[in-house]
């Protein structure tokens, strides 16, 4: 391949990548304005904890690090966005054990913020979500040195956190807690990978194959789990 017939896409992964990374930092603000971002002003209950204010504050320095490597990389900054990535990784482990208690202690207090949706069911969702996030992280890590399998599967993988805010949107902005609805939007990121893929390089990347498809089949496949007996069981047991 010659250097004109490269520089097109790095001009367009310039913008794509930070883009969508700012794109999916809005919809999480969107999602969780009510009740962190700006819960002076909307007053909603429940009251902050202490675990809740540090979990969303580790969660809101994941998608500024996610912003930072996009522009970094498309500014050729490749020597910070490896240091920085390092910062990353030590956050997404704080995610997954902050993500984990947040979620044992929600089912505690008897807590889903839809309204529709038991608690032990929406359990199902925010432990199942940390997993397909960290699960797909450790793909990217895996690839780490193949540059465009990596940037691919460190955008996926945030994918799998816009759930919960979704389904806020969805309940506060227009009175729809639909879960089913929230996983289906959530997988949009998925669809816009794939078209931006096929845009530019003819083809559809296998790491948006992969990731997609662990992201598209983590909806159903989650709903499935949380509506059985065995995870009623099991999420009883924890409280």
């Amino acid at each position: 391949m010659t250097i004109a017939e490269r520089m097109p896409r790095v001009r367009t992964d310039s913008v794509f990548y930070p883009l969508m990374a700012v794109a999916m930092t809005v919809v999480v603000f969107a999602g969780f304005a009510p009740s962190f971002y700006m819960k002076s002003v909307y007053n909603a209950p429940p009251e902050l904890s202490t675990l809740m204010i540090v979990h969303g504050a580790v969660f809101t320095t994941w998608m500024a690090i996610l912003i930072a490597q996009t522009t970094l990389v498309a500014g050729n900054r490749r020597d910070l966005h490896r240091t920085l990535g390092i910062a990353g990784f030590i956050v997404a482990g704080l995610m997954l054990v902050l993500g984990t208690m947040l979620a044992v202690d929600a089912l505690r207090r008897g807590f889903s913020p839809i309204a529709a949706v038991p608690p032990a069911v929406f359990f199902v969702i925010p432990i199942g979500n940390i997993l397909v996030f960290i699960g797909i992280l450790v793909l990217g890590w895996i690839n780490r040195a193949r540059s465009d399998y990596h940037k691919h599967y460190m955008l996926l993988a945030t994918a799998a956190l816009l759930v919960p805010a979704i389904a806020r949107i969805l309940q506060h902005g227009f009175n729809a807690p639909n879960i089913v609805i929230a996983f289906a939007l959530s997988d949009l990121v998925v669809v816009a990978m794939a078209i931006y893929d096929f845009a530019i390089r003819g083809k559809v990347h296998p790491a948006t194959i992969r990731a997609g498809l662990i992201l598209i089949a983590s909806g159903p496949i989650l709903l499935a789990i949380g509506g059985t007996p065995a995870w009623h069981s099991f999420a009883m047991s924890l409280t």
